[in-house]
C-alpha cells in the first residue's frame, strides 16, 4: 500500500503524519524543533516510523513545509551574492535595482546591478533590440565581482520572455550551464520593480535551498525512506518536486501556514471559512476560498521587499502557545515575543520563570497537558484577575484578526487548528464575535503536517494578452493550457489536471484591447 508522509516545521513542534492513499491518517507525532532544524526533521521521521511501525519501503512520498528560505531573508544570513541584469534600457533608468531593499538586506545581496539595452511593451513589441553584447559583457563583469547568482529582469517579461531567454543561454555560454539563474518572469507577475525583487530573492536563496534539500534527503535515506520522492510545499498549498524547489526556493516562503488552511479544509471538508492556526509563537488567520487559501490582491512585503508573486492572504498576531505573558501597572501585555521551543524550559509550569499564554490556560483550569513534566502548583501564585485579563485579551486578539480577515459582516465558520488553540477557552467558542459556530477537529494540532501530506500539484500564469489578433475566448484557452504545462512541468499527473481558477481584467487604459488573464490548474501528484 503506497503511503505519504508529511513533515511541518514550527517555532515550536516540527510534527510529523503517515496518510494513506486514501488520506486516511495512520500516525502521527509532534517533536520539538531544533535550532538546526534539520535534526528535528530526522527525530520526526524517525519517531513516526517507530510509533506506527510502517515498513519504510512503503513510503513513496515525503512531503515537507520548510521555513529555512524565509528564515535566511529576514535574518540576512546565508544570502548569495547576487548579480541582477535588468533588461530595460533606455526605458527605466530613473529607478535602480535593489532600490526597494532595506539597506542591511541590499548588501547582503551583494547590491551589483546593472541595466542593460532592450525589454518590451505590454503587447510584446520591443522597446529595443537585446544588446547581446553588452549583456555578455555584464555577465562575465558579474563573474569578476564574485557573484555566486544572477537575477533576470526584463521589462513586461511575463508578456514576451524572448529576451529573458536568450539573456539565459547568453549567461550559460559565458558562465557555464550550471551557473545558477534566475528569470523574473517564471517568479513574478506584471509589476517591474516587485517581479524584480521577487528573482532577486529567489537568486539570494538557492544555496540555502540546496542545503536544505540535501539534508532533508539525506535525513529521509537515514530514516529508511530510500524508495521515497521528496516534495516541498508551496505558498499557495500545493506541492513542488525537490528539483523544481531547487530552482524555485522563493515559493516556500509561506508554505507554513498554507499547509495549515489546506490541512483544515481536509479534516473538516469546509470549503469556505476562516482558519486559525494557533502554534507556539503565532496565531495565523486566513481565508478558505474553495478548499484553498484565499491569495493576497496586494503585494506582499518578505523581509522588508516588496513583491508580486502568489502568496496567502495571512494576518499573523504574536499570540501562540508560548508566547510571553507580562503584568503591567494596569493591564497585561501579550507578546509578541515567545519562548518557542523553550517552553519546556522556560515555561512557568514546567519549572522555568516566564508566564507564557500556556501557563494562564492551565492556571485558569480551562486547558490539560499530558506532560509529567508540568506541575500546576507551580502557577499558584497567579491571581485570579491577572488570568481574566489576559484570557480576554487572548480572545480579543483572535477576534480582532477573524474580523480583518472577513470581507462581509456576515458570520462565518472558524476552524481552529494547531495545537497552540489550548489558549482558547472551549466556553467562549460559541461567543466570538462575528463568528457562526467554531470547528475544532479531530487531529486539530496535526493540520499543518497533514495539509503538506495531501496537497495536490499547481500551475499559474498571469499576463497580458492584445486581442486585436485573437480573441477573447482563444486568450484564455491559451492561457489555461500554459497553466496546465506548467502544473505538470511542477509533478502534477497530466491527466489529473484542472483549471481551478481564472480571473480576467480588461485594461481599458492601455490600447490594443488588452486583457490580462490569470489561470491557476492544479493536480494529483505524479508518484
Amino acid at each position: 500500500m503506497p503511503l505519504r508522509i508529511g513533515i511541518d516545521v514550527g517555532g515550536t513542534h516540527t510534527d510529523a503524519v503517515i496518510l494513506d492513499e486514501k488520506n486516511n491518517l495512520i500516525y502521527a507525532v509532534k517533536t520539538q524543533t531544533t535550532p538546526d532544524v534539520t535534526t528535528g526533521i530526522l527525530n520526526a521521521l524517525r519517531d513516526v516510523l517507530k510509533g506506527s511501525g510502517v515498513d519504510p519501503e512503503e513510503i513513496q512520498a515525503a512531503m515537507l513545509g520548510t521555513t529555512h528560505c524565509t528564515n535566511a531573508i529576514v535574518e540576512r544570513k546565508r544570502l548569495n551574492r547576487v548579480g541582477v541584469i535588468r533588461i530595460a534600457k533606455p526605458a527605466t533608468l530613473a529607478i535602480k535595482p535593489l532600490r526597494a531593499f532595506p539597506a542591511d538586506l541590499r548588501e547582503a545581496v551583494g547590491n551589483l546591478w546593472t541595466i542593460i539595452t532592450g525589454g518590451h511593451e505590454y503587447d510584446g513589441r520591443e522597446i529595443a533590440p537585446l544588446d547581446e553584447k553588452e549583456l555578455r559583457e555584464a555577465a562575465r563583469k558579474m563573474r569578476e565581482q564574485k557573484a555566486e547568482t544572477i537575477a533576470v529582469c526584463s521589462v513586461f517579461s511575463p508578456v514576451s520572455t524572448d529576451h529573458e531567454k536568450r539573456a539565459a543561454e547568453i549567461i550559460a555560454e559565458e558562465l557555464g550551464h550550471n551557473f545558477p539563474v534566475t528569470l523574473s518572469h517564471e517568479i513574478g507577475s506584471i509589476g517591474l520593480l516587485e517581479r524584480e525583487s521577487a528573482a532577486i530573492l529567489n537568486a539570494a536563496v538557492i544555496s540555502v535551498a540546496e542545503a536544505a534539500i540535501s539534508a532533508f534527503e539525506n535525513a529521509m535515506r537515514e530514516a529508511g525512506l530510500h524508495k521515497a520522492k521528496l516534495y516541498l510545499t508551496q505558498n499557495d498549498g500545493t506541492l513542488m518536486s525537490a528539483d523544481y524547489a531547487r530552482k524555485y526556493p522563493i515559493r516556500t516562503v509561506a508554505s507554513g501556514p498554507t499547509n495549515s488552511i489546506r490541512g483544515a479544509a481536509h479534516l473538516t471538508q469546509l470549503q469556505d471559512g476562516i482558519v486559525v492556526d494557533i502554534g507556539g509563537t503565532t496565531t495565523l488567520v486566513g481565508a478558505l476560498v474553495r478548499g484553498f487559501p484565499r491569495e493576497s490582491a496586494v503585494a506582499v512585503e518578505i523581509g522588508g521587499v516588496r513583491t508580486n508573486f502568489r502568496m496567502p492572504d495571512l494576518i499573523a498576531i504574536g499570540c501562540g502557545g508560548g508566547t510571553i505573558v507580562r503584568k503591567t501597572d494596569s493591564d497585561v501585555e501579550i507578546g509578541p515575543q515567545s519562548v518557542g521551543y523553550d517552553i519546556v524550559r522556560k515555561g512557568l509550569a514546567w519549572g522555568g520563570d516566564t508566564i507564557t499564554t500556556t501557563d494562564v490556560a492551565l492556571a485558569s483550569g480551562y486547558a490539560k497537558i499530558d506532560d509529567p513534566r508540568i506541575d500546576l502548583n507551580r502557577l499558584k501564585n497567579l491571581d485570579g484577575s491577572f488570568l481574566t485579563r489576559a484570557v480576554s485579551k487572548i480572545i480579543s486578539l483572535v477576534e480582532n484578526s477573524i474580523d480583518k480577515m472577513k470581507t462581509s459582516p456576515e458570520p462565518l465558520p472558524v476552524v481552529l487548528v494547531g495545537g497552540g488553540g489550548i489558549i482558547i477557552p472551549p466556553s467562549h467558542y460559541d461567543k466570538l464575535k462575528g463568528v457562526s459556530r467554531v470547528i475544532r477537529p479531530e487531529h486539530f494540532q496535526f493540520a499543518n503536517a497533514i495539509g503538506a501530506a495531501i496537497a495536490q500539484v499547481s500551475g499559474e500564469i498571469d499576463r497580458i494578452f492584445t486581442l486585436e489578433h485573437m480573441s477573447r475566448d482563444e486568450a484564455i484557452k491559451q492561457a489555461k493550457e500554459m497553466a496546465i504545462q506548467e502544473a505538470i512541468r511542477a509533478g502534477a499527473k497530466p491527466d489529473t489536471v484542472q483549471v481551478v481558477e481564472v480571473d480576467e481584467i480588461p485594461l481599458a487604459y492601455l490600447p490594443g484591447n488588452a486583457i490580462r488573464i490569470r489561470v491557476k490548474a492544479a493536480g494529483a501528484l505524479s508518484m
